[in-house]
């Protein structure tokens, strides 16, 4: 395989990224990405410090390769920050605002850390920070969405903005062809969401993972519907109960939804979920799965099997070779 940029500075064999997906991306399939030759990542935003050091170890017990943690900036991340520093973790995920309170503390402390941008002022700015790498989000992207871009635009004017740095692609991507077109857009890595929560180690529920195989491109929606416990932010997920009783509704606002506040379902441990809850349905959550929050990207469509992550990385490193 082909080294650049990417893979010296993380020493990893692929610049290919596993997005940080948080519940559903559990230590098993980040460590199974990395495993594979890529970068596998936990989204920690909101664990407790008990739940992210032990996220950590166990990934880490699993794994001898590097993995990275992310961090959602609308909530101070200090701590948690400081955590994956002592614990050794060399890859730190930024995302969702300015990553000034932040980004120097991680440098310093001898960590690689990509930002995740929407515009090329904002790579720009990032990068005179001290950024290492840049991540581009297309808006047709799962989860939590920070651009209103195609992919196919924003990465070359990312790109063009900050030479001096590598850029990694996402959204819109799950096989070899997406790649080799960010790869052609000036891309020297990609980061990849819906493609690996439809594997056998995702910690998705049973139930999201069929839905995900049963849906195409064109069943997802960009909204900020699911907003209990993130508001105002959008994202996108697979349409669904929820999303249908909302639109019948007339599209009321928050507070005035048909539903709003009833009970759903269950995290594993017996905590409530709510209708427009932020929460994805995980392995053990219990309740009517279909009506949580479903994220995906527009590029579900291209994906119709749920094969280890083993097998998705050689078929994907291939763009590499």
């Amino acid at each position: 395989m082909k080294t650049n940029r990417i893979t010296e500075l993380l020493s990893i064999r692929h610049p290919i990224f596993q997005a940080p997906m948080g519940r559903t991306a559990p230590p098993k399939l980040a460590a199974a990405v990395t495993n594979a030759g890529g970068l596998g990542m936990l989204g920690t935003s909101w664990d407790t410090p008990k739940v992210m050091r032990e996220k950590i170890r166990a990934t880490r017990a699993l794994t001898e390769g590097p993995f990275g943690i992310n961090l959602a900036m609308p909530w101070d991340q200090h701590e948690r920050l400081q955590i994956a520093l002592e614990e050794g973790v060399k890859a730190i995920s930024l995302f969702w605002g300015d990553p000034s309170p932040y980004l120097r503390t991680a440098k310093d402390a001898g960590a690689v850390v990509m930002h995740t941008v929407a515009t090329p002022e904002e790579a720009q700015h990032v990068v005179d920070l001290g950024a290492d790498l840049v991540v581009a989000q297309g808006v047709e992207s799962g989860g939590h969405v920070w651009s209103t871009v195609s992919t196919m635009v924003l990465v070359p004017v990312v790109c063009d903005a900050v030479p001096g740095v590598p850029v990694i692609a996402a959204g819109g991507m799950a096989d070899v062809r997406g790649i080799c077109a960010a790869l052609a857009l000036g891309a020297e890595g990609v980061l990849l969401g819906t493609r690996f929560l439809a594997t056998a180690e995702s910690g998705a529920h049973d139930d999201y993972k069929k839905l995900l195989l049963a849906a195409r491109s064109t069943d997802t929606v960009y909204t900020t519907l699911f907003d209990q416990g993130w508001p105002d932010a959008p994202h996108r997920a697979l349409r669904n109960s929820t999303v249908d009783g909302w639109e019948s509704a007339g599209c009321p606002v928050t507070g005035k939804r048909p539903l709003e506040g009833e009970v759903v379902g269950a995290f594993p441990n017996g905590d409530p979920i709510r209708r427009y809850g932020v929460p994805a349905p995980m392995q053990g959550a219990t309740g009517e799965i279909e009506a949580f929050a479903l994220y995906a990207g527009q590029s579900v469509g291209l994906i119709r099997d749920l094969p280890p992550v083993a097998s998705v990385m050689a078929e994907l490193a291939k763009a590499f070779a």
